[in-house]
């Protein structure tokens, strides 16, 4: 199992664990998220661990996953650290999504690790990696939510 790396700020014990929020995850996101198979893995105070199949509906006509695919997850795995580091699902926005995509994704899986840089009244601000089975980073996201 892959672990998270240690985290600069303190934290506490994780608000909700694994099973809550994969629970969650049907009752907030749209249909096609949930299609997508999201499997959560691991939870840490503001953070996630997700485990993404490479479906073939993900795969484009170069062999490899789409990025329209790796911005879902990573979108999705943002909202699910934000629940993580509040302890329920408050609702909120994307403002901003930027995704650097550094190498293919590989293999039957990628791991997607969502991490809560700060949080505060309206705004919160995340990082999200997007790695290979052998850990080779694959995409790298930033995000900006506004919290409604």
């Amino acid at each position: 199992m892959l672990h998270f790396r240690p985290h600069p700020r303190p934290c506490g014990p994780p608000t909700m664990n694994a099973a809550q929020l994969q629970e969650q995850i049907p009752r907030i996101f749209a249909p096609w998220i949930t299609a997508m198979g999201l499997e959560v893995l691991e939870t840490a105070p503001g953070r996630v661990l997700l485990k993404l199949p490479v479906k073939r509906e993900f795969v484009h006509v170069g062999g490899v996953m789409c990025g329209q695919a790796a911005m879902a997850a990573a979108d999705t795995a943002m909202v699910l650290a934000m629940m993580v580091e509040l302890g329920e699902f408050r609702p909120m926005t994307t403002v901003q999504l930027q995704t650097s995509f550094l190498r293919p994704v590989s293999g039957d899986h990628c791991l997607v690790t969502a991490t809560v840089l700060r949080s505060g009244k309206s705004l919160a601000f995340g990082s999200i990696d997007i790695a290979n089975p052998d850990g080779r980073l694959a995409a790298q996201a930033t995000t900006t939510y506004a919290l409604l």
